[in-house]
């Protein structure tokens, strides 16, 4: 920017002999500048006066007013602490004249007038603190500090607040201080000494500011946002302040450390303070219950000011009355407590830019930031103006028709034009602000913004194309009616006692969604299951207001849980033990397409370098993971991905927890032992990992393949040898994966795939991978090999496991010997499983364990090592050990059975059996499998295992006679 004054608008003088008068004072100026200071001094007689005192100075300052303010901020520096008080109200005498006339002129914008103020007042407040403690330093009361110490104020820092905090300080603003020490500057007793001192130089530092002199003031400060002012001292230390947010911290106290920063005094240690309060202000998990909590705080704002009834120009209050500054303030700092937590990004302390920055995220309409930031800057504009008139810290519009008259004339405006517009903000400001604090009537978000659910049509339809999982599609009324039926008034009554509903709150916030919940829920196929479906998820929350606060913020959420009980109670009761999975829905992007393994791993990497603790990356991880696959089941639920889709979307997930949490478990591993021996270790991925198909509740089938190249130990503080290092290391991989921590767990791991199976070491060596493949191996080992793949590793080791896998199969093998040990293997298997009923996807003759085998055979009797069942069904084909007709068979029975088995995994941890999962349930199994009815699934399953288990056994029988 350039550092010219060059007027863009000016004032009228309201009293043109004032406006006069003060032009005398600077015959050196004409045109714009002169005008400046004429209607300037005629509108403000705090401005006259200042021009009066600054004569000599301004018109040199006006020629380049930023070089000016530097200037005096440098002069400030340079005075004796013995002499700092009257230098500093001289200063600000200069500071905000200059500003003033800058920003009247035009000449600036907001921004760069707000933070002028606020550097302006940092510089000021290091100044008077500097002066405090050099006092107490030179009379020896702070044990251990020398005045090279005053650089670092001596552990002591004042975090700005408020306005200061954010950088936008208004023209006539009280400054907010939060004062504290660091009590790790001083050993031992000697804080105890120090204490006394540091609370003498805060109040002297606020004297410096505060007292009122011949020479005026500096700011008013005020020191009431530190913990429980009412007892606490002036300064305290950062331990107790610590203790004080964990233990009793408000939501109001969380939304105002939003705007900290550590302006003065030790500026290091005010940045710890601040990085570990961060949990306090910063939830993991999305704070609706804040906005609650932010309302109660308007209304008593209303209530303590009057602020009730309709707009009226007259006398309001531009920052706390309806529609003003606050309003918009607490709009962006709510949404930022809100999703903060989860979103680094939102966490901006100005309020223009988080309007700016939640529109990008998604948090809220882009047409509702750019609403909000134009009329905020509009409102400072005139809280500016009203304050500048007599240096009043007033944020009132005048009472009276004069009044406005000299603020037009100020803003160079017209008076009744100015009105009109000033009301019409204010009343656009209340309608957006009051809609997301307390809306009148709960409704859908609009489509595009977060957390917005297709909605259904008269037909059950969505609008996306796909159907409603489970519901009446009979309407609202008929929904309605079904309530007063069905609904078991007992079940209810004892939802009281249960604990998310323990409190009061969360008593008065269910009550008003109750309504809704039970309509939603009578739209199931069968209200009366869902019903118990949703006691189940009730009963099973451990705390109810945050998740009834954010159903009440987005009530579209209740569509969903509704179609979540109607349907797939059991996943309504993994819902209760981790509603925090809601959080994704409401994030944003929670119905677009999947994203993709890359992006996702992006996305995952970010998440965890937030954390700097290793049980936090993994309790992060694990947080992450349950949104994406609480994602991919809705959206099955819902009908936005075939089950085939789902199962590559759920081994997508898999592949990107090992790619991105492998490297942080090596690295937390190395800590004690050394970074990997050699060429380090590669997951390869086997079953139905390794060929990228899993359901809801799959475990991981792993090797760990680990290549130390000669090196015999690590290099580390704890150096092991290789093949123990890499041991422990893989059993670390399994412990990050399967421990149960507060988060839960993120898979079950199964390594009885490796070499020599659980017998043989839990980390293989690639040499004796080899060896084993190439002279031991059993013909299962090697059709397993047809569906394995690295998932994680070293990109060198990783492509030499890969190239020998595929050369290996390459080879490949005659169909006898082949299918003759598939015969064997599936006479072991029948023989171990016993009997399953007609509903067992996975084993049994003609099933899908069995296609799995045919059609892995069929990859390495061709020597090809990839592909998925259709395609190695297709190469048996071609090599001529199987028809075409038994091929057709096969994959038909496998896709049927695929899609029963995704379906039951989502539905329930049991064998699936559609007498016991209801008829949302049900309605689902048909829809993914196309059956009209459940006895008509039932008997093409029946016909398509038997066609399959005859199609293999003649495919067997025909080799075994060859």
């Amino acid at each position: 920017m350039s550092d010219t004054l060059i007027p863009t608008r000016l004032p009228r003088p309201f009293d043109p002999d004032r406006g006069r008068e003060a032009r005398a004072l600077f015959p050196d100026l004409d045109g714009d500048l002169a005008a400046l200071i004429e209607g300037t001094a005629g509108c403000s007689p705090y401005l006259a006066g200042l021009m009066a005192r600054e004569a000599d100075w301004l018109p040199g300052a006006l020629s380049a007013p930023l070089a000016a303010l530097a200037a005096e901020r440098d002069r400030l520096s340079g005075i004796a602490p013995d002499q700092i008080a009257p230098e500093l109200r001289r200063g600000k005498r200069r500071m905000a004249l200059l500003v003033a006339l800058a920003d009247l002129a035009g000449a600036w914008p907001l921004e760069t007038v707000t933070e002028s103020l606020s550097a302006f007042a940092d510089h000021c407040v290091a100044l008077a603190m500097r002066a405090a403690l050099t006092a107490e330093i030179r009379r020896a009361k702070l044990p251990g500090m020398q005045e090279d110490d005053l650089e670092t104020g001596c552990g002591l820092v004042a975090l700005a607040m408020g306005k200061m905090g954010a950088g936008e300080l208004n023209y006539s603003s009280d400054i907010d201080l939060i004062v504290l020490y660091d009590e790790g500057r001083y050993g031992g007793d000697a804080v105890l000494e120090a204490r006394p001192a540091l609370i003498r130089a805060t109040r002297r530092m606020t004297a410096t500011l505060n007292d009122i002199t011949d020479e005026g003031y500096v700011f008013r400060t005020d020191l009431r946002l530190r913990p429980d002012p009412g007892v606490t001292p002036v300064c305290m230390g950062m331990a107790a302040a610590e203790r004080y947010y964990e233990r009793l911290g408000r939501t109001w106290e969380r939304a105002a450390y939003i705007k900290a920063r550590p302006a003065a005094g030790d500026i290091a240690a005010g940045a710890r303070f601040l990085e570990d309060l961060r949990p306090f202000v910063w939830r993991r998990h999305l704070d609706f219950a804040a906005i609650q909590d932010a309302h109660d705080v308007r209304l008593a704002i209303r209530r303590n000011k009057g602020f009730f009834g309709p707009i009226q120009l007259a006398g309001h209050d531009m920052k706390l009355g309806r529609g003003g500054i606050r309003e918009i303030e607490f709009f962006a700092q709510f949404h930022q407590i809100v999703a903060g937590g989860r979103d680094p990004s939102l966490r901006l302390p100005g309020t223009v830019p988080a309007l700016g920055q939640l529109a990008e995220r998604g948090w809220i309409p882009q047409d509702t930031a750019n609403v909000l930031a134009r009329h905020y800057r509009s409102h400072r504009e005139v809280e500016h103006r009203v304050q500048m008139i007599n240096d009043a810290q007033t944020h009132q519009l005048p009472g009276g028709a004069e009044g406005l008259s000299r603020l037009a004339a100020f803003m160079g405006r017209d008076a009744e034009e100015l009105g009109r517009e000033i009301k019409d903000r204010l009343e656009e400001v209340h309608g957006v602000t009051e809609a997301f604090f307390a809306p009148d009537t709960p409704g859908e978000k609009a489509p595009g913004t977060p957390g917005a659910i297709p909605a259904a049509g008269a037909d059950g339809h969505r609008k996306d194309g796909t159907r409603t999982v489970g519901q009446d599609p009979a309407g609202a009324a008929a929904g309605q009616a079904e309530v007063e039926i069905a609904i078991d008034e007992a079940l209810v009554a004892r939802w009281r006692a249960y604990p998310a509903l323990s409190s009061e709150r969360a008593r008065q916030i269910f009550d008003r969604l109750r309504p809704q919940l039970l309509h939603s829920l009578s739209r199931a196929a069968r209200p009366d299951e869902a019903l118990v479906a949703f006691d189940g998820f009730l009963r099973g929350l451990p705390a109810g207001v945050q998740l009834f606060s954010m159903f009440q913020a987005n009530p579209q959420l209740i569509d969903l849980l509704g179609d979540i009980t109607g349907t797939a109670p059991d996943l309504a009761l993994y819902l209760s033990r981790n509603s925090a999975v809601f959080d994704a829905v409401i994030g944003g992007g929670f119905f677009t397409e999947w994203p993709g393994e890359d992006a996702l791993c992006k996305e995952l990497s970010r998440v965890l370098q937030i954390e700097e603790d290793y049980e936090r990356k993994l309790d992060a991880a694990r947080r992450w993971v349950k949104e994406w696959h609480f994602r991919i089941g809705v959206h099955h639920l819902r009908g936005l991905v075939a089950p085939k889709e789902a199962g590559h979307e759920y081994a997508e997930l898999a592949s990107v927890v090992l790619r991105v949490l492998w490297p942080v478990v090596q690295t937390e591993f190395a800590t004690r032992h050394g970074p990997p021996p050699g060429r380090g270790a590669a997951v390869m991925g086997m079953g139905s990992m390794g060929a990228g198909r899993l359901n809801a509740r799959s475990d991981l089938d792993l090797i760990v393949i680990y290549d130390a190249a000669g090196q015999e130990t690590s290099q580390g503080r704890r150096p092991l040898a290789s093949r123990t290092y890499y041991a422990r290391l893989t059993q670390a991989l399994v412990t990050a994966l399967s421990a149960p921590m507060a988060e839960g767990r993120l898979y079950e791991v199964d390594m009885r795939l490796r070499p020599s199976g659980s017998q043989g070491p839990v980390a293989t060596s690639w040499q004796s991978f080899r060896d084993y493949q190439e002279t031991q191996a059993w013909t299962w080992e090697h059709l397993a090999l047809t569906r394995a793949r690295v998932i994680a590793g070293p990109e060198a080791l990783s492509n030499d496991i890969m190239t020998f896998r595929r050369d290996l199969i390459a080879r490949g093998r005659a169909s006898g010997p082949v299918l003759r040990d598939v015969a064997e293997m599936r006479s072991r298997i029948a023989a171990a499983k016993g009997t399953r009923t007609i509903w067992d996807v996975k084993t049994g003759p003609g099933r899908n364990q069995e296609i799995e085998l045919m059609a892995q055979a069929g990859g390495l009797i061709a020597g090809d090592p990839d592909g998925w069942i259709g395609e190695g069904l297709n190469l048996a084909v071609k090599s001529g050990w199987m028809r075409t007709a038994e091929s057709d068979a096969l994959l038909s029975t496998y896709r049927l059975l695929w899609n029963i088995g995704q379906v039951g995994k989502l539905l329930s941890g049991k064998a699936l059996d559609p007498d016991e999962i209801g008829e949302g349930g049900r309605a689902l199994l048909l829809r993914d499998t196309g059956a009209e009815t459940i006895e008509a699934l039932q008997a093409q399953v029946a016909a398509s295992t038997e066609a399959a288990a005859a199609a293999i056994d003649a495919i067997l029988e025909r080799e075994a006679d060859t």
